[in-house]
């Protein structure tokens, strides 16, 4: 701990960790203050504490919880107008959550550690939780859920508890049962951009053993980035839903929650800014194409098609709640179905560069949970145990197509070498970069998975419990990946051209009157040893790809390479490659937990946690580097004679295995991720303060990144990532009427080990877009305002600046445009409720205007330019909500 405290390098983390420190000794110190009265008038105490936590598979106060856990209830996601799992990062600075090109493509992060987003064949690493049902892939939408009554986020592995792939952390989304008392809600909003929200709910009784609940929403707004081609706005919402719910008490031991859902979302999203205008933005221009370049904060961008986002969900559950003889039995079955199709223009600019990047991914989930908890709260022992099943199908189909403008701006990126060389080499007129050409391929992956899992309290005194929870994870996927490419260009061979090209000119060089075939192989007839020897040349400059030196001479052709973007992918399963996984993982938690006093409590943990092996299911899936060598077989037209470096080569070595041009290596898969999390804690509630401090030191050996590289994802594993770091809750009540909170998450992130990154060696980097430093901060003072009850609430959000690559170069080609990512956002809300009890409430985020990018990446098919996503902007707007 002394090193962990003393020994860092960083300055400013070693700056964050003292003001966490002196939080904590203020915490103590107020904490003493309060004992004392806290004593007499115990049954007062702990009264900013009664929030209730369910995530631990059984209800408890959150003073209670020996668990780094944040609650957020209802009335604080009203008040600060929480939209969505996005917003709840300004309330949760330990939580991270990034949206990308498309509605469906969400990340979560939870204390640095997350992925998931962008490549359908990885589970997140957090996992999402609503009304107890798993939700496998991105699942932000919580702004149109009705009733919300809290959301949980839960840190470090919980595969204890959840008994499902959670290695990071767990967001719990819990909503209201259907009540027998009948109320209703009907809610309307406006706001900037033209935004419409309208919202519907009623619940009430169907019988005296009956209850039901039905709701309804609607969300339409405006973009707030203009396309200056296409005439239209991005980034705008618009989507729908409804939810019915029936509560059926069977009898007085058993219960039934049956939940239904369906939504919609059909939107223009997500605009992507240029960052960094290189040397492609020139020939773009040249052909008649614009780019608004290096300006992202005037949402303002040039596309020649608009990105279309078309979602649909649907899913239900049956909840059982059995109350047995000291025991309950809770049993969750669910079936899911999520259809995602989006249509981009990738290469955002004027010009038709990308035609179409078309995907359709279609995921059909169904679980099964099966819980049996203790109830006996004289016994000194409480258990739970528990089995999960998951089946999982993912189809995934992709279209992506050269545009109509393709050819030309290849040609003037080549000084026309591009089409010049289509002349040369003997191809088909016409056949390069032609409209509609491109790779159309079909992925997917069945998954089952299940686990047995539970834990035991002991409580060893009256002040102390000791826990042990077990988890046994059996996880198998079958993945497979087809292709069809009609990209001509990218399929040619340009290490077997560029040997024709460099072996006929070192011939000529030899003797100028060798121009023909025939005057050729006649030369070679008389000097096949001086011929060797050029052959050793030409092979050796053929398959250098570094630009030429004296010393070093290279393909002539290298020029063209980078235009070779999208080559042909070898298909899986293959009579290499079989394509299946099967993991199995025993995760368990050790925790001590102690009551100093009945406003105080400590406890100290080890955990672990894990996530089964991820399939890259996206273009750049490639076999590794174990199973092919990535070297042409050169083939001398003069002699047919085969020159090969990949003797070694597995897939070279199959028979039924034809290898694609260009072929390189990468990944197929990820292994499995296992996490291991020290953490200590103290909690205190008092009847004016409340507070929880973590210190904690987690690693995930084998992270699974995902990293966008510009055409494709690299998928790989780190050897090692590591967090250390402190988070901090505190709320304080100086007057019944006015609340204080602040919560900050200070981290030390690195990669300890993380050799073979699509960025080289990496090991002992800090890892981008983690952030060091995270503070939250909110005041929410309650009054009367002309008779009516009233409130007006600020919330702060500090998080500091990262880097934007792991990749050295692309940081230093972005770092000209001095961008960053740092955050310092101010959201304010003000509302009362008037006589005849319709509640208004008017509300800003992000009400200064604070300007940053959430992500940046290699513009598509533009080697030397950067494209990222600037934030959401300012927006306001006032509710109206009325409750009968």
């Amino acid at each position: 701990m002394k090193s962990f405290l003393f020994d860092q390098a960083n300055y400013k983390f070693k700056k964050s960790l003292y003001m966490g420190m002196v939080f904590s000794a203020f915490s103590f110190c107020s904490a003493a203050n309060f004992i004392a009265n806290a004593q007499e008038e115990e049954d007062e105490t702990r009264l900013l504490n009664t929030v209730t936590v369910t995530s631990t598979k059984r209800e408890q106060t959150l003073q209670d919880v020996p668990v780094a856990v944040s609650v957020v209830g209802d009335e604080t996601l009203l008040k600060a107008e929480i939209q969505d799992l996005n917003d709840l990062q300004s309330l949760v600075p330990s939580l991270r959550v990034g949206q990308f090109q498309s509605t469906a493509n969400t990340n979560f992060i939870i204390r640095g550690f997350g992925n998931g987003a962008n490549n359908a064949g990885i589970e997140p690493s957090v996992g999402v939780f609503i009304d107890g049902v798993y939700r496998s892939r991105s699942a932000s939408q919580i702004q149109d859920l009705p009733n919300l009554q809290r959301v949980e986020i839960l840190r470090g592995p919980q595969s204890t508890l959840f008994g499902k792939n959670a290695s990071a952390g767990v967001i719990s989304v819990i909503t209201r049962k259907p009540q027998f008392e009948s109320k209703s809600s009907v809610e309307a909003s406006l706001g900037s951009f033209g935004w419409i929200r309208l919202k519907g709910d009623t619940t009430g009784a169907l019988s005296e053993t009956v209850a039901f609940s039905l709701s309804g929403n609607y969300n339409k707004r405006d973009g707030y980035a203009d396309d200056l081609a296409t005439g239209t706005d991005s980034n705008q919402r618009n989507r729908y839903g409804f939810r019915g719910q029936l509560l059926i008490n069977a009898n007085e031991n058993l219960e039934l929650r049956l939940i239904a859902d369906i939504d919609s979302l059909d939107e223009i999203c997500c605009v992507a800014a240029n960052l960094i205008d290189g040397n492609t933005g020139n020939a773009i221009r040249a052909i008649g194409g614009k780019i608004k370049s290096a300006d992202p904060f005037s949402y303002e961008v040039y596309n020649d098609f608009d990105s279309t986002n078309d979602i649909s969900n649907s899913g239900f559950s049956i909840q059982a709640d059995w109350n047995l003889d000291g025991m309950n039995l809770t049993s969750i079955t669910a079936s899911r179905s999520n259809d995602a199709k989006s249509n981009q223009d990738s290469d955002f600019t004027s010009a038709d560069l990308i035609g179409r990047n078309y995907n359709k991914t279609t995921l059909n989930t169904l679980t099964q949970e099966l819980r049996l908890t203790s109830v006996n709260p004289e016994s000194d022992f409480d258990w739970m145990v528990g089995l999960f099943y998951f089946n999982e199908s993912v189809e995934l189909k992709n279209e992506f197509e050269y545009g109509a403008d393709f050819r030309s701006y290849a040609n003037a990126l080549s000084e026309n070498r591009y089409t010049g060389f289509e002349t040369l080499s003997g191809s088909p007129a016409g056949s390069f970069g032609r409209k509609g050409d491109g790779p159309t391929e079909e992925m997917g992956q069945d998954n089952t998975a299940w686990s047995l899992f539970g834990k035991l309290d002991y409580k060893i005194s009256e002040k102390m419990v000791a826990t042990f929870g077990l988890s046994y994870i059996n996880d198998s996927k079958d993945a497979y990946s087809r292709q069809k490419n009609t990209a001509f260009f990218s399929n040619l061979d340009l290490t077997q051209i560029g040997y024709v090209s460099v072996i006929n000119g070192l011939l000529t060089a030899q003797d100028a009157s060798l121009t023909t075939n025939a005057a050729r192989v006649a030369w070679i007839g008389r000097n096949q040893t001086a011929y060797a020897t050029l052959q050793q040349q030409a092979v050796a400059i053929a398959r250098n790809r570094n630009a030429p030196t004296a010393a070093a001479p290279a393909n002539p052709l290298n020029a063209l390479r980078d235009l070779q973007f999208l080559p042909k992918t070898l298909d899986f399963p293959n009579s290499v490659e079989d394509g299946s996984s099967e993991d199995t993982n025993t995760s368990f938690i050790l925790r001590l937990a102690y009551d100093v006093n009945e406003n105080i409590n400590v406890y100290g943990s080890y955990s672990t946690g894990f996530k089964a092996t991820s399939w890259n299911l996206s273009r750049d899936s490639r076999p590794s580097a174990e199973d092919f060598t990535p070297s042409s077989t050169i083939t001398d037209p003069y002699t047919r004679t085969v020159v090969s470096a990949a003797t070694t080569s597995k897939i070279r070595a199959a028979s039924d295995i034809t290898v694609p041009n260009n072929l390189t290596v990468g990944t197929r898969f990820a292994a499995p991720e296992e996490a291991k999390v020290i953490e200590i804690g103290i909690k205190g509630a008092f009847e004016e303060l409340a507070y929880a401090v973590a210190i904690f030191d987690q690693t995930i050996e084998g992270f699974q990144s995902n990293v966008f590289y510009g055409t494709g994802f690299a998928l790989a594993n780190a050897g090692e990532q590591s967090t250390k770091g402190i988070e901090i809750e505190g709320t304080w009540t100086p007057d019944p009427d006015l609340t204080l909170t602040l919560a900050a998450t200070f981290l030390d992130p690195v990669y300890d080990s993380f050799v073979n990154s699509a960025s080289g060696d990496i090991s002992g980097q800090t890892p981008a877009g983690i952030p060091k430093t995270s503070i939250s901060m909110s005041a929410n003072y309650d009054f009367r305002f002309n008779n009516w009850n009233s409130f007006v609430r600020g919330d702060w959000l500090y998080v500091s600046d990262t880097e934007f690559f792991d990749n050295q170069v692309n940081n230093g080609l972005i770092a000209p445009g001095n961008y960053s990512r740092e955050q310092s956002l101010l959201n304010a809300s003000w509302g009362f409720v008037t006589d005849n009890e319709i509640e208004i409430m008017l509300w800003a985020r992000n009400l200064l205007g604070f300007e940053y990018i959430t992500t940046a990446f290699p513009s598509v098919a533009q080697q030397g330019s950067i494209s990222g996503y600037p934030n959401q902007p300012r927006t306001y707007g006032v509710t109206v909500r009325r409750r009968f």
